[in-house]
């Protein structure tokens, strides 16, 4: 009796519902050259399932894209004495140098607030600002200032209704990826949701390296400075004497 007991707790505690997500890209690799113009970065994935879907199930999909993260000195101008010169200034620990966020819906409601905490999923929370100086009394204008610039630049993305959820089984999307991407590893996160709270995550990596030419003047600039200056200087010098030469044939004929 006591083990039949024990087996229905065991049951009664386990959810009706199961679901498990399986994630598919268009590629794990970005490749940045010269002539990188950005690209576009497709994402599919399927919800596998331990039973039979509901007529009334409403789960929906957050995706999100976040590139390598990095420390920031945020400072603000102030105009003195007839010129701008830097004032207040603020450290954000960390924040990422690209954020996608696409969803089924509108974010508020398919991810509480609460879900939102906990896996730090809008930008607001992905950006990690722990302190600020005394003396700056409205230090979240700064990170507020940080979100809108990347946004005019579509470096932080909130998509909103642009995953597609075909049967409650097959969702897709396509991110927008900027052409001033930052090297290293994008971290992207599945999330399913249902009610506001997560039912389940799945996470992948996505490569972004810099190939070619473009490669070789990056690896030299960071790891031989005064060759890649002395280069850089010598590159200038033929290009505006070959100009010049150029504008003495022209002026001749």
């Amino acid at each position: 009796m006591l083990f039949r007991a024990l087996i229905l707790l065991l049951a009664l505690s386990l959810p009706a519902k199961a679901e498990v997500v399986v994630l598919g890209m268009s590629s794990n690799t970005i490749s940045i050259t010269t002539n990188f113009d950005g690209s576009e970065l497709l994402i599919f994935g399927a919800v596998k399932r331990e039973a039979p879907i509901d007529d009334d199930d409403n789960l929906e999909v957050v995706i999100a894209v976040e590139g390598p993260k990095e420390p920031l000195v945020l400072r603000r101008k102030e105009k003195k004495y007839g010129i701008w010169v830097n004032a207040d200034a603020v450290e954000v620990d960390l924040a990422p140098s690209f954020y996608s966020i696409s969803t089924t819906g509108p974010f508020e409601d398919i991810l509480s607030s609460v879900e939102d905490l906990r896996y730090k999923v809008s930008i607001p929370r992905a950006i990690r600002s722990v302190g600020a100086p005394m003396t700056v009394m409205d230090s979240q204008s700064f990170t507020d200032a940080l979100i809108r610039i990347r946004e005019n630049s579509d470096l932080y993305q909130l998509n909103e209704g642009t995953v597609s959820f075909d049967e409650q089984t097959l969702f897709r999307t396509s991110v927008s990826l900027p052409a001033d991407l930052t090297e290293g590893n994008y971290k992207t996160r599945i999330f399913l949701t249902r009610g506001g709270n997560v039912v389940s995550q799945l996470e992948a990596t996505l490569d972004v390296r810099k190939v070619g030419l473009e490669k070789f003047l990056f690896d030299l600039s960071r790891n031989q400075p005064l060759v890649y200056g002395i280069l850089s200087l010598a590159i200038a010098i033929i290009a505006g004497w070959g100009a010049s030469a150029i504008f003495s044939l022209l002026r001749r004929q």
